[in-house]
């Protein structure tokens, strides 16, 4: 089948790419010309693990195309998918959808016989029906079949997710749509993937639904934290002890300084705008991101009080990770943008490290931004982890400890066990686990 896929940006190009794995003739369009002539050349404009293989091998393979002209790949196209930014909208939280729109409005001018219109994009409940008027405005005798599919993909494993996922959810109530998109994920029937078809808005609303309980379930876990450091328990027990119940299971039960990224900040505040619009206000939801925002800079606070429980005046500060989460270069919503201001407004000197948060060095100001971690630990009063890299996890300890002024750790992933950081001589302080 022929796809066009509108946006190259995390999911347009995860996307893309995989659906051309599955054999299909993809053309991803994007309006960044040096984006596009990047991709041409070879080059990926995200860190993604597995993706620059994945597309250089669709290339070669005459699968995957790249282009700035959306023409001729919507006039071919089986399906045509909207996967352009859907960012926070300033100033009251709704999702923008103006380039959502804006594609609709493109794609409509462009369709060439029965075309279905998909929405990739994260958009609240109602979109696909504007998106539907749209088309109807543009060119009343367009076949268009407008058809919500959401994407679970998480950033650091999103090839993965794509072609072996939980589930894939596709919004239409019109059957010869639903049979293209049948045809499209029939790869996923070999590894009897369910494919749940609802209405357009119910899918619609899934997306939001399920990313605000995976928001809520990491803010659940850390208030319990918070509770376990206040009553001398351990929240990692805590958390495998309630894990291990199948009716709560033991995903997002990792307490830390937070959730970031692209999707639950966002996608957490425009749920609770849609409600509050629908008049049907979610209060769990609106104390989640109140929370979680207020999480963020109590995480400073507490490495003020590891270090010396007043200021940081003349203190130097190393701090290990940057990005949201590992294995992406992704820095929205990071917790870092959050804590290492802060630690700098407590007069402390801040050196960092992070394997791929190139994009830190434009966000962070005044932060010396070093080699590796051992370069981070070099002078250093405290060592925080604020990222769970792989490449943190063991590291070597002895040398750490001799290249720091003190040797004063605060984990805030909770990497290192407490009681092999008090054998090693160092003054540990991590979450909900209290402190050595």
């Amino acid at each position: 089948m022929h796809v066009a896929m509108i946006g190259t940006g995390y999911v347009g190009l995860v996307s893309g790419a995989c659906f051309a794995d599955f054999g299909h003739i993809v053309t991803c369009i994007d309006k960044d010309a040096s984006k596009i002539e990047r991709l041409k050349s070879g080059g990926i404009p995200i860190y993604e693990p597995g993706l620059d293989t994945l597309v250089a091998r669709n290339v070669e393979a005459g699968r995957l195309f790249f282009d700035t002209d959306a023409a001729k790949a919507v006039k071919e196209a089986d399906a045509v998918f909207i996967a352009v930014g859907t960012p926070s909208r300033r100033g009251d939280g709704y999702a923008d959808l103006s380039y959502v729109y804006a594609a609709a409005e493109e794609i409509a001018a462009l369709v060439d016989g029965f075309t279905l219109v998909v929405t990739k994009s994260t958009v609240p409940v109602g979109t696909g029906d504007e998106i539907e008027a749209i088309v109807k405005r543009v060119r009343p005798e367009a076949e268009v079949a407008v058809v919500s599919n959401p994407e679970f993909l998480r950033e650091g494993a999103a090839i993965e997710d794509f072609k072996r996922p939980d589930r894939v959810v596709v919004g239409t109530e019109n059957e010869r749509a639903r049979e293209v998109m049948r045809e499209l994920y029939r790869p996923l029937y070999l590894n009897e993937t369910p494919i749940v078809f609802t209405s357009r808005r119910t899918s619609e609303l899934i997306k939001y639904a399920a990313n605000a309980f995976l928001a809520m379930k990491i803010t659940f876990i850390n208030e319990i934290a918070d509770l376990c450091e206040a009553v001398d328990a351990d929240v990692q027990q805590v958390a495998r002890g309630i894990g291990l119940d199948n009716r709560i299971g033991g995903k997002f039960l990792h307490a830390g300084p937070g959730y970031g990224g692209s999707c639950f900040p966002k996608d957490t505040l425009a749920l609770v705008r849609t409600a509050r619009s629908a008049g049907a206000p979610l209060e769990l939801i609106e104390t989640t991101v109140k929370v979680n925002d207020e999480r963020k800079k109590a995480m400073a606070h507490k490495v003020i009080k590891a270090v010396n429980g007043q200021d940081l005046a003349g203190r130097t500060i190393g701090v290990l990770g940057l990005t949201f989460k590992p294995n992406t270069d992704d820095m929205r919503d990071a917790p870092s943008l959050d804590i290492v201001p802060a630690l700098q407004a407590a007069g402390a000197k801040v050196q960092a490290f992070d394997p791929e948060g190139h994009e830190a060095e434009h966000m962070l100001k005044d932060v010396a931004f070093k080699s590796d971690p051992y370069d981070v630990a070099e002078g250093a009063d405290a060592l925080v982890i604020i990222t769970e890299w792989d490449q943190f996890r063991a590291l070597d300890l002895d040398r750490i400890k001799l290249l720091m002024k003190k040797p004063l750790m605060v984990d805030l992933r909770n990497i290192y066990k407490p009681d092999d950081m008090r054998a090693r001589g160092f003054t540990y302080t991590s979450v909900g686990r209290g402190s050595v």
